[in-house]
């Protein structure tokens, strides 16, 4: 003899809504396990069984989803710990790399420097040369100018300072001095 529903729902201790929703997750138990006495609807000795088993069934069922899913969020675990371990050495890498470029950067800049200072130094004693260099043509600028000047005053006060001896008729000697004439006609009539 079966039991009605809400005899099932009592010994179950579930609600007639919840029975009604694992018999039509079954497939084909009203057909095979129930039958119709007056009014009511009941379930054969084995549909209570299954019934009863249901949620034993279910984990079951379950239990091989379970370790499926477990498995897989295992690899899924095992391929991330993988991805990370390679990120953390590309990481690694790229700060190996950038510590390495910073330190060639400060070698640089220090090479740089120094470059720098030699250069105001070799400017330095560039200037102080030149500077000798132009103070020494320019005594020596001088001092042909000045030996220049010497020479052409010497040459000059020797022409208009020339004393001319001119005889006069008591057998006296008188000097006279040249007097030069001073226009620029003069030098060119003295060259020819």
């Amino acid at each position: 003899m079966g039991k009605t529903i809400r005899q099932l729902s009592e010994e179950l201790k579930l609600s007639k809504q919840a029975i009604n929703q694992r018999i039509n997750s079954i497939n084909g138990f009203r057909s095979k396990h129930t039958y119709k006495v007056k009014n009511h609807l009941e379930i054969d000795n084995q549909g209570v069984k299954m019934l009863a088993n249901f949620d034993k069934q279910k984990r079951q069922e379950r239990q091989p989803n379970r370790q499926a899913e477990n498995d897989k969020d295992k690899n899924i675990d095992q391929i991330l710990l993988k991805q990370l371990d390679v990120k953390d050495q590309q990481i690694s890498k790229l700060q190996e790399s950038l510590d390495q470029q910073q330190q060639l950067q400060l070698a640089t800049l220090a090479e740089n420097r120094q470059l720098k200072n030699h250069i105001q130094e070799l400017s330095g004693l560039l200037e102080s040369s030149s500077s000798t260099q132009q103070q020494q043509s320019n005594d020596k600028d001088d001092t042909l100018s000045n030996n220049a000047n010497t020479s052409h005053s010497k040459d000059k006060n020797d022409k208009q300072d020339k004393d001319s001896v001119v005889g006069t008729d008591k057998g006296q000697k008188k000097i006279h001095k040249n007097k030069t004439n001073k226009s620029w006609w003069h030098f060119w009539q003295n060259k020819g």
